[in-house]
């Protein structure tokens, strides 16, 4: 028997820092066994240490690779007993800034690990989730797969897209007792509020939204909402008043609502 001895367990993305890393303290703080996997292996090893080498299973993982994810998988069912009841889909990454002022390297970066990293994780998954009964994969999507947000084209484009995966494969996967969710999130203090155009750019995402006065909401929040899509009955989860009232905007109101999004953007320089 391997280290979660029975206990249930969740196998986490982009698990070193911002959500993914509260979300696995949330789950182990509750009985989890927890799966840590992201590129930042200095970040993980912060988090095992906290908690604890008996509770989880780390292993260095970039999305983009199914190599990574095969062997990733395979160590975290050889601890699990082949079992997994969730599969966290959360390491993304972005780019801020006006479309034309990307590297298109940096788009194809954005769309591989935001969506083609979920899509190989179900990939790579599928064995040990459809061993378990009832499991759950739960996706973070984003705000910004609700609207359409400027600044943000490419991620947001991802963000829809993986919105999409989500609904078509909670469909799909019902006959093999699967539920598939997301968790789409306004602005969280996590470290990707500090992207730019460009590693290092002087102007980041969080000047911007310190400029507008657009809330932030705590990662705690974003943790107890991860618990809830890993055991309610939505399909979409939103994080924090304003996505609630984003989502409500863009379905009954979208004029006014892209006229705000219009207002709020800065002038090109």
């Amino acid at each position: 028997m391997g280290r979660a001895h029975g206990r249930k367990s969740i196998f986490v993305t982009g698990a070193a820092s911002g959500i993914g890393a509260e979300t696995a303290r949330y789950f182990a703080q509750r009985g989890w066994f927890t799966g840590l996997y992201d590129v930042n292996e200095t970040g993980l090893e912060e988090v095992a240490d906290v908690i604890g080498s008996g509770n989880c299973h780390v292993a260095r993982l970039d999305v983009r690779s199914r190599e990574d994810w095969a062997t990733a998988v395979a160590g975290f069912s050889a601890e699990t007993d082949g079992k997994m009841h969730v599969l966290f889909n959360n390491a993304g990454v972005g780019r801020h800034g006006w479309f034309e002022d990307i590297a298109p390297e940096d788009h194809d970066w954005v769309i591989d690990v935001n969506l083609k990293g979920v899509i190989n994780g179900v990939h790579a998954s599928i064995k040990p989730l459809t061993d378990t009964p009832g499991a759950r994969i739960v996706n973070t999507a984003s705000t910004a797969g609700v609207i359409g947000s400027p600044q943000l084209a490419v991620y947001s484009a991802t963000k829809f897209a993986v919105r999409g995966l989500t609904e078509a494969l909670d469909v799909e996967f019902r006959d093999l007792d699967i539920r598939v969710t997301s968790l789409m999130p306004w602005f969280i203090d996590t470290p990707i509020l500090e992207i730019g155009n460009t590693d290092g750019a002087n102007e980041k995402m969080s000047d911007q939204i310190r400029a507008t006065g657009t809330k932030v909401y705590p990662v705690s929040m974003a943790a107890e909402r991860a618990w809830e899509a890993a055991h309610g009955e939505e399909v979409h989860y939103m994080v924090g008043k304003d996505a609630e009232r984003a989502r409500f905007f863009a379905k009954f109101l979208p004029k006014r609502l892209r006229k705000q999004l219009s207002t709020n953007l800065p002038e090109r320089a």
